[in-house]
């Protein structure tokens, strides 16, 4: 019952041409609980659900008790001792369970008490999800250990305005992760997508009520999983080299660079969230100036950085370089590493489909098949089966490898959609093959 073993690998071409500034590398970070270990009694965590109780979530009716019947199970699905409360979402948010505000174990009798509230619940009012999460925020206060939330909404954040969402978003980044379902059709992927991105949480759409019971299952167990919060990703860089950005690749992209908290002179910490037995990959970029041939330069220094003990410092627990060293040799210095350009593909490909939903969604219908043209060629050469066979319920494929699309006139709502929360799930990228280009190209 140990906490997960971590460590790091790193995958990249060091060498650069003369003259050459920019060094990517893809960081491999993994974490190693042992073959069927449980998670260490001594984990502390805590849950707060959060059920979208406005008037939408009425029509149908089974909208609302699939979202109550998912609730249920997410408490059943706690560990022992976890503490948790349950909390119902309109225009204010209000506790479900319990009573007061605050949270309480989990045990046989809590958990059935939390079940009779929520089967009570009613669909009335309207959306601001600003206030859930300050709520949700409260609920958590200064609790150290694993802290997630899960919400579930079914609309437009109406009631509030973004300014009020995006205060609140600022007030939680850093203090839980929160994983947000959108169910039905008459959400915003976008919106949703935001929430999840600013509290290091996943997005996700259950187009049918009926599947809510099984997702909720699914995420409480991932959160039960956790044994490690508040894991970051430390880089150094050498007082002359510039880090451009950090980004999240694998499971999904995200883009960190904006979340960097600084921690010593030249070094930046990125948040990783909470973690179990797990892997992630991260692509690391710095520019760095230009070198004598046959110079080696350290291009960035990772650590992999948990919590300590109360009042001590947080934890080294892994650590790897990045290097860069300069050549003459043109073999060497336009070798691409396959997993760098696998996950810059991949990246492209998240905001290709993104730009190119959201130019269909404004009329711009140039826009959109170009974009979304580029996406069929991305998807296919990822081999990213999944997406292209969303991406052909969005546009007629008349020529896969240029991407000569034409947009479907009538298009599910849901199936775009769908492809909209799904752009940003990645592939694992093979390791074994070698990219080249001639300078000059990309």
């Amino acid at each position: 019952m140990r906490e997960p073993q971590f460590s790091i690998t790193v995958d990249q071409n060091k060498y650069l041409p003369e003259g050459g500034r920019e060094v990517h590398a893809i960081v491999s970070v993994e974490a190693d609980a042992g073959e069927g270990a449980p998670v260490p009694s001594s984990t502390r965590a805590s849950e707060v659900v959060i059920i979208d109780t406005s008037g939408s979530m009425s029509f149908p009716e089974t909208k609302l008790r699939a979202a109550i019947a998912a609730a249920q199970v997410a408490v059943d699905t706690l560990r022992d001792g976890v503490e948790f409360a349950v909390v119902s979402g309109s225009n204010t948010a209000k506790m479900v369970f319990p009573r007061h505000q605050g949270t309480v174990p989990a045990t046989p009798e809590t958990r059935a008490e939390a079940k009779h509230a929520l089967s009570l619940l009613r669909a009335v009012g309207g959306t601001a999800i600003g206030s859930w999460l300050r709520l949700a925020d409260d609920l958590f206060g200064g609790r150290d250990g694993i802290r997630h939330a899960i919400l579930l909404t079914d609309g437009k954040n109406q009631h509030e305005t973004a300014e009020e969402l995006d205060a609140a978003l600022a007030r939680c980044g850093g203090r839980f992760v929160c994983d947000c379902r959108g169910v039905g059709t008459d959400w915003e992927v976008a919106e949703l997508r935001k929430v999840a991105s600013a509290l290091l949480g996943g997005v996700g759409m259950v187009a049918d009520p009926a599947g809510l019971v099984e997702d909720f299952r699914a995420m409480t167990e991932a959160a039960m999983g956790k044994s490690v919060a508040d894991v970051a990703l430390r880089v150094w860089t050498p007082q002359t080299a510039r880090l451009r950005f950090v980004k999240q690749v694998s499971p999904s992209v995200e883009d960190l660079t904006g979340k960097r908290a600084e921690s010593a002179p030249q070094a930046g910490d990125y948040p990783l969230g909470a973690w179990g037995a797990e892997s992630r990959d991260y692509h690391i970029c710095v520019e760095v100036p230009p070198g004598e041939v046959g110079k080696e330069l350290r291009a960035a220094w990772v650590k992999l950085v948990v919590p300590g003990a109360p009042g001590e410092e947080a934890r080294v627990v892994a650590t790897a370089n990045v290097l860069a060293e300069w050549t003459d040799d043109e073999a060497k210095s336009t070798r691409i590493n396959p997993r760098v350009a696998g996950y810059t593909g991949q990246a492209e490909l998240a905001a290709a489909i993104q730009e190119g939903l959201q130019a269909r969604k404004d009329g711009d219908l140039d826009t959109a098949t170009a974009r979304l043209g580029r996406a069929v060629v991305l998807a296919g050469e990822a081999g990213n089966d999944e997406i292209t066979a969303m991406l052909r319920k969005v546009v007629d494929v008349v020529d896969e490898a240029s991407g000569t699309v034409r947009l479907k006139r009538d298009v599910n709502k849901a199936d775009e959609m769908e492809l909209d929360t799904r752009s940003s799930k990645t592939v694992r990228t093979r390791k074994d093959e070698t990219v080249t280009t001639r300078r000059g190209e990309s």
